[in-house]
């Protein structure tokens, strides 16, 4: 089995520096950067260890998932944030669960005895309320169905339809703020598809230096818009056969 990881990046030199040296190679037969336009030295650095780097054309993570999709040269894609809030040690697990013929395996943030660091009381509720409405609208009980960090078979996003583009309006106003991850959590649950989850810590972000609010983490994500996409989704699939 083959595995290729993706890892998204825009201006995280911090992160990567951090973090990258942590990720064993044995792990791993093909690393991808997904970049989004950094201008912090972030290509570079990918490019002197020998990484395969995309410059993504269309904005937003779920269409540049799609760009890099035939470049995936691995069985098995895993999905690995690099601003810390990633563990590199659980991908060990992830891959054993891969490896055991599992089709989706998530490491999840709420999976004792892990713990999310990086949430506030606003997002752990929302997570929380997405995760359970998921879980009991589609038949799989997810602890965590929204986290970046998971591997799964290449064939199976093609299976679900989530390689498709989608109108201009859904492209701009829904799939610009909610990535693959919600929509493959929902799909592999209505397939039957087989599910994991093993336990993975979410940290801080590494170049988080400020006091963190009660509301909403620093983060480049926008919450409020986020939700409200997540939310149709939820409501779309729910409605599709």
């Amino acid at each position: 089995m083959k595995v290729t990881l993706v890892i998204p990046t825009r201006d995280e030199i911090v992160g990567m520096r951090q973090i990258i040296p942590r990720i064993r190679p044995e792990w791993y037969d093909q690393v991808i950067v997904l970049d989004g336009g950094s201008t912090d030295g972030t290509v570079e650095f990918a490019r002197e260890r020998g990484f395969d780097v995309h410059i993504q054309r269309d904005h937003g993570l779920r269409l540049g998932y799609a760009e890099i999709y035939d470049k995936i040269q691995g069985d098995v894609v895993i999905t690995f944030s690099p601003d810390g809030n990633s563990v590199p040690e659980v991908l060990p697990d992830v891959i054993a669960k891969l490896r055991e013929g599992y089709d989706l395996v998530i490491a999840s943030r709420y999976l004792p005895p892990a713990r999310s660091y990086d949430d506030t009381a606003l997002t752990r509720i929302g997570n929380y309320v997405f995760t359970k409405m998921i879980g009991w609208l589609f038949g799989y009980p997810y602890t965590d169905s929204l986290v970046i960090f998971r591997g799964y078979r290449k064939t199976v996003v093609r299976d679900l339809g989530i390689l498709d583009r989608r109108s201009p309006f859904y492209e701009y106003w829904i799939g610009l703020y909610i990535s693959w991850e919600p929509q493959l959590s929902i799909r592999a649950a209505k397939r039957g598809l087989r599910i994991a989850e093993v336990p993975g810590d979410e940290p801080v972000r590494v170049a988080d230096d400020s006091k963190k609010s009660i509301f909403l983490p620093q983060t480049r994500i926008s919450h409020f818009k986020s939700g409200l996409a997540c939310l149709y989704l939820v409501i779309e699939e729910r409605l599709r056969p």
